[in-house]
């Protein structure tokens, strides 16, 4: 456990570094977001407006959703790009945990989510959106974000392991772009057709921003939803360790293992 630690932390930092190197690849992830929320608030806020609620405080949870599940995107373009270009044959040489690689490199993205939420949710202040329920209450959905980023992120690591190439990844990463139209983030699913509203609320984005929305009393649960979304905060950290019980494994194989 203490090697994984060492080392995990020495890449940590070594991605810590590539951000501030780079740090218009951060300014674009963080400020892209915030255009959207303004784009969906605005433009469409009027002709999205739901009778007896304020929309924008309906989008804000949602939107903070999405950009967790961005995790996937990021993941795997980071992960994509350290395999193709040798990064990781490097780390494979070196007396180094299996699992501290990719542990570094979701713990990095972790932490610059967290910084990068802050804005979000100033902007979505300055809206109109309002936290209605107690600060833990807040301090809980706060921390499903972040879980359900570090398990989308996994997610990501996976898939830019086993991606052929940086293209084939970024184009992948692109249409990850489509998980969240397939949800309630952005508009309530019960007002789907049949088919595509359950599509949406089996959708592991659904259930996250519902209970985000419930614990910060934004929306009420629907109560004939299925049951992640029915169910929210029970549904978003089951959607979670889900999603980490099967991509951590795989992604730590699957470094071991290299292109074999």
């Amino acid at each position: 456990m203490s090697a994984i630690l060492y080392d995990g932390t020495a890449v940590l930092g070594r991605h810590l570094q590539r951000i501030k190197h780079a740090p218009a690849i951060l300014v674009m992830t963080q400020t892209m977001p915030i255009v959207f929320l303004l784009f969906f608030g605005y433009v469409f806020g009027s002709a999205l407006a739901m009778p007896g609620a304020d929309y924008r405080a309906f989008l804000v949870p949602g939107m903070l959703v999405a950009t967790a599940a961005n995790g996937i995107m990021t993941g795997m373009f980071t992960a994509a790009q350290d395999s193709h270009r040798g990064v990781m044959d490097r780390f494979r040489t070196m007396p180094m945990s299996r699992s501290a690689v990719p542990l570094g490199q979701a713990v990095a993205d972790l932490l610059t989510t967290a910084v990068g939420l802050v804005p979000l949710m100033l902007v979505g202040l300055a809206m109109g959106w309002r936290i209605e329920g107690g600060p833990l209450q807040a301090l809980g959905a706060f921390g499903l974000l972040l879980l359900f980023r570090f398990a989308t992120t996994w997610v990501g690591i996976l898939l830019g392991l086993v991606s052929r190439s940086e293209e084939a990844a970024g184009q992948l990463g692109g249409a990850t772009f489509m998980l969240p139209l397939l949800s309630n983030a952005y508009i309530p699913a019960d007002g789907l057709p049949g088919w595509l509203r359950t599509v949406a609320e089996w959708n592991p984005i659904s259930a996250v921003a519902t209970a985000v929305r419930d614990l910060c009393g934004n929306a009420p649960v629907p109560a004939d939803a299925a049951w992640p979304v029915a169910h929210p905060v029970a549904g978003a950290i089951l959607w979670s360790l889900a999603l980490l019980a099967v991509c951590v494994p795989l992604a730590v194989r699957r470094y071991a293992r290299g292109g074999r």
